[in-house]
This record gives C-alpha cells, structure tokens and sequence, in this order.
C-alpha cells in the first residue's frame, strides 16, 4: 500500500488547474484508494491560496466558494489530518533552526516525520512525501523521506 502525505503546495493543485494537476488527481482519486495525509495547516494554506487567486483575478468567487466546499469535503472524508500539538510544534522549531525553512514549511516537515516513524513500523505501507517545493523535497529526502514533485509529472 501507498500512503501519501500532500503539504500544500501539491495538494492545491488538485483544486486548481496548473502543471502536476492530473498526476494530483489521479493519485488522490478515492477509487484508487491510496491512504492521504495533510497537516491541519493545510487547511489555512490552501484557503490563503485560494484567497489570493480570487485577489488576482485567475479565481471567481464562485469557483473558490465551489472549491473550498471539495476541499472540506475531502477534509472531513478523505484525508487523515495531523494535528499541531506541542510535540510536533518544537520538533517544527528544532527543523527551522537547523535547516532555512518557513515556519509552515517545517510544520509540513515535521508532520511527515511524524508519519514516517509510524510507517516505519508497517513495512508493507511506502509513504511518499508529495511537494511542489524544490527546497522543501531537498531537505526532506536528506532526512530519509521518500519526496516526489508534482510538477515533474505534467
């Protein structure tokens, strides 16, 4: 079994037309029945990203209202959701004092290392950490994480 955790920058992309979308989709077609990991930040992120679209043009009000209604959707059904508590938080502070991270990056970081000693336990299950974040998948994979980037996948 695959197991997928989506920081923001690739799970967006399941919402939002733009290169990697289909390979997102695929993936996270709950048919194909892959297990999905996001960080309850995500949430924050991906409405920010949202937001800002609308700002700029390239989003209707109405696509966003439409699209945070999937997304809550699949909130609530479909991903499993790592929650900030005090222990992933200073295992994030730990993460941007020893590697040039913003401090939602880090929380990405440390939820999928959360995940990844969990997974480590269940060798059948591979757990891949999807980014659309060149620097991010970097520091990752220096710590042993499987990473892929959506938009190597057109």
């Amino acid at each position: 079994m695959i197991a997928y955790f989506l920081d923001s920058s690739a799970l967006v992309k399941r919402y939002i037309p733009e290169t990697g979308s289909t390979w997102v989709r695929q993936l996270t077609d709950p048919q194909i029945g892959n297990k999905l990991f996001i960080a309850r930040i995500t949430w924050v992120e991906v409405l920010s990203a949202l937001a800002r679209r609308e700002r700029e043009g390239s989003l209707t009000s109405t696509d966003r209202t439409l699209i945070v209604q999937r997304f809550r959707s699949g909130l609530n059904n479909q991903y499993q959701v790592i929650e900030l508590d005090s222990t992933l938080a200073e295992t994030a502070g730990q993460l941007v004092n020893q590697y040039p991270l913003r401090a939602y990056d880090a929380v990405q970081l440390a939820s999928v290392l959360l995940l990844q000693t969990a997974f480590a336990m269940k060798p059948s299950t591979q757990l891949i950490f999807l980014t659309a974040d060149d620097r991010l998948a970097a520091i990752a994979a220096t710590m042993g994480l499987l990473t892929e980037n959506p938009n190597y996948h057109p």
